[in-house]
């Protein structure tokens, strides 16, 4: 026998849709035709909770029709359960039905089998381990009631299926007294109670919370179960005497009534005495009545009485015509003693309220029969308003349910302010959308699609303009005016004009003027290189060759670099330019021993009075003409030439002054010049292109640099240059060219 379930499921919903905008049609038999269709398909099958899938598919219809479902409706109760066993299900109900029915009967298996899935993983959470079940079943619970909240807006006739189906199979488990599925008694307290309390269907969240509790809490249901039953029979007298009482005084007033008794609910009581600290004697609506009268008028004359026979106790009234409670309930309620002290609960509502609060929407949501009779104090001129409505109470349900769960993680309690990190708006068509809290419309236009964020230039929440700055609000509906080409503004990136709440949205508005900038960038570079390919009569070179060439992966990346000011073109030209023969290290600057002549050979080093002796020039202080210099008589290595005014050369004379020898630069005959390495020190203050502009100079000045160091410390940057030059004087003029360079503070010889 092949298994089923009624209650949960897997399949992710689709993606969220306008709102069905027509209902179920009616069909002649449909009812009887849809049972026959079932029956041999359902008969012999069962759920996994053991129930009978006919039986449990009769009992769901005749929830529904209790509380004013269509017979088409009802119907449908036994195609959603008969999708399972047909190999084409959207085909064959289809054609033995129509779409519609199909298509409802579809969605919802859908949503069953979400429903299993998360019960799986609350389940599986719940035997993971003592450090992660809280986490992961709150998480697979929110998620959830996500996928839920998105298969209601495509079609709210799915809400009314589960919640008749959940009622049906607690209804079993309180029959049949067989275990309650883990999870399941807590998930319908949770979740399908507040729905249907959103949606003002009294009748079933009543019972799914007494049946619920009554799994949860067994022996405290049955201790306030006993005390109800405690003077049961003289309680009922007293109030079938004051029942009757006010009917035949409300009649003589000219006030045609209906006065009834209001059942008592075992967790509305429980919840009372949790939540005020009260005894089972304090709770007042133990002994209630209810007055239905024709007119909101007459609800206030018939209260003015009330309270005129009675003592009201002080408050203990709530006006809920006046100002409705947000899933659309009127009533008022006020609180009394009767002659004997004992205190009584009084609600008196119009015959509309009634029907609202006994079956919420299904009195109001009758798929092409809304008409403009409203729903949550919202005046309905279409079906499409109505569902607008319905659907924002969804809404509110879900945000609800979040803050339950933090409530129950340690959060703020259900008197706090639900400050829930998301809210849910609705498209023109009535699509959901899921933004974060403090959103705008913009975000809400790029959640949509990028392009559509990119071309905002205007909105309306619900038909009204708006400033694109304006926080959006749970349950708004939101229209956005574009033009045909465009781009953001960057106003939208500054925190404090509040246009973007969303990183998704901000990401996409930088990466828009990331790639702005990038083309000005490398359209600058491309400029760049292509005028130094001109001056240079290189105009034939491919860009793509040249950058693989400097090592780039393509052209654009070697103009983003040159744009950015950050690749000196002086490394393109020698790219460029053919390679110059290297110098012959033998023609380097050599120290020249004295001649008979007194000059040393080319550009070298005369020392006085001695013949065929070694010659260096000191590192420390890389001596050069014309600059005064003294020999130091070294042990081992010849004579060391330094400056005369060299700090190392002072300390080894007040050694050794005996050592010292004198030394004089020798002639450069001819064209032969030698050249001589320098230091040369710069402090500047550290900016994009410093380094190439210095080097540029000495490019320029035709002084081959041999080695740089540089060093930035706090926005200074330090700078060593080694660089060759054939005499010092010229050295200073080229230094006072740096000097002259943006930034530069100081450049001068180590």
């Amino acid at each position: 026998m092949k298994s089923n379930t009624a209650e949960h499921g897997s399949l992710a919903p689709p993606p969220v849709l306008a709102i069905t905008a027509q209902g179920l049609p009616e069909q002649a038999g449909a009812l009887l035709r849809a049972r026959a269709f079932a029956e041999p398909l359902l008969n012999s099958e069962s759920l996994d909770t053991g129930e009978n899938i006919l039986a449990h598919a009769d009992a769901v219809a005749q929830i529904l029709r209790a509380i004013g479902g269509s017979e088409a409706m009802q119907a449908a109760c036994y195609l959603v359960y008969a999708c399972d066993h047909l190999n084409k299900p959207q085909e064959v109900i289809t054609k033995a039905f129509g779409a519609s029915f199909a298509n409802l009967a579809l969605e919802t298996t859908k949503l069953v089998r979400v429903q299993r899935m998360a019960r799986v993983a609350q389940h599986s959470a719940s035997h993971a381990g003592s450090n992660a079940p809280m986490a992961q079943t709150a998480a697979a619970q929110t998620e959830s009631v996500r996928k839920m909240l998105l298969a209601f807006s495509r079609d709210l006739r799915v809400v009314m299926l589960r919640l008749a189906s959940r009622l049906q199979t607690l209804r079993f488990f309180a029959a049949t007294k067989l275990p309650v599925p883990a999870g399941l008694a807590k998930e319908s307290l949770q979740v399908f109670a507040p729905l249907a309390n959103r949606l003002g269907i009294w009748e079933i969240k009543w019972e799914l919370e007494d049946l619920s509790f009554r799994f949860l809490e067994p022996d405290t249901y049955r201790q306030i179960a006993q005390l109800l039953d405690e003077k049961r029979t003289e309680r009922e007298a007293a109030m079938e005497s004051l029942r009757l009482q006010l009917a035949t005084d409300l009649a003589a007033q000219g006030i045609t009534a209906t006065v009834q008794g209001r059942p008592k609910h075992i967790y509305s009581i429980v919840k009372k005495m949790r939540g005020k600290s009260l005894d089972f004697a304090q709770v007042y609506d133990v002994r209630a009545l209810r007055i239905v009268v024709p007119s909101v008028t007459d609800c206030y004359v018939a209260l003015a009485w009330v309270h005129s026979h009675f003592a009201p106790i002080a408050d203990e009234f709530d006006d809920y015509i006046a100002k409705p409670k947000a899933n659309g309930y009127q009533s008022l309620h006020t609180v009394v003693r009767d002659r004997s002290g004992k205190p009584i609960e009084v609600q008196l509502r119009t015959q509309a309220m009634h029907d609202h609060a006994e079956h919420g929407v299904a009195a109001h949501w009758a798929y092409k029969e809304a008409g403009t009779k409203g729903y949550a104090g919202v005046s309905a001129s279409s079906e499409y308003d109505t569902k607008i409505a319905v659907l924002r109470q969804l809404l509110a349900w879900e945000r609800d349910l979040s803050g339950a769960q933090r409530e129950g993680e340690g959060g703020p309690g259900p008197d706090a302010p639900v400050l829930d990190d998301r809210i849910y708006v609705l498209t023109p068509d009535a699509a959901v959308v899921e933004l974060p809290q403090g959103a705008t419309a913009v975000d809400f236009a790029y959640s949509v699609h990028t392009s559509l964020g990119h071309r905002c230039r205007g909105a309306k929440i619900d038909g009204h303009m708006v400033p694109l700055n304006t926080p959006l609000k749970n349950g708004q509906t939101v229209e956005v005016t574009t033009v045909k080409e465009g781009g953001p503004s960057r106003d939208w990136l500054n925190p404090e004009l509040g246009f973007l709440a969303s990183h998704r949205a901000r990401a996409k508005v930088r990466a828009w003027f990331n790639v702005q900038a990038m083309g000005e960038t490398r359209a600058l570079g491309r400029e760049a290189v292509e005028k130094l390919l001109q001056r240079e009569g290189k105009t034939s070179v491919k860009l793509e060759d040249l950058a693989s060439q400097l090592g780039f992966n393509s052209a654009d990346d070697l103009f983003e670099v040159v744009g950015k000011d950050e690749f000196s073109l002086r490394n393109i030209e020698i790219v460029l330019r053919p390679p110059e023969p290297a110098p012959d290290q033998d023609a380097a600057p050599l120290l020249k021993k004295p001649s008979t002549a007194g000059h040393g050979g080319k550009g070298g080093v005369l020392v006085v009075g001695v013949d065929s002796l070694m010659t260096q020039l000191a590192n420390c202080c890389k001596p050069a003409p014309p600059d005064l210099i003294t020999g130091f008589v070294t042990r081992g290595k010849g004579v060391a030439v330094h400056r005369s005014d060299c700090s190392n050369l002072r300390n080894m004379i007040q050694r050794s002054g005996d050592r010292c020898i004198d030394v004089a630069w020798g002639s450069a005959p001819g064209k032969d010049i030698s050249v001589y390495p320098v230091d040369v020190a710069i402090q500047a203050v550290d900016r994009q292109g410093l380094l190439r502009d210095i080097s540029e100079v000495f490019t320029k000045e035709k002084m081959n640099v041999i080695g740089v160091q540089t060093q930035s410390i706090k926005g200074t940057a330090w700078m060593t240059f080694t660089v060759e030059v054939s005499e010092s004087g010229r050295l200073a003029r080229v230094l006072g060219v740096v000097s002259e360079l943006a930034g530069v503070r100081s450049a001068r010889r180590r």
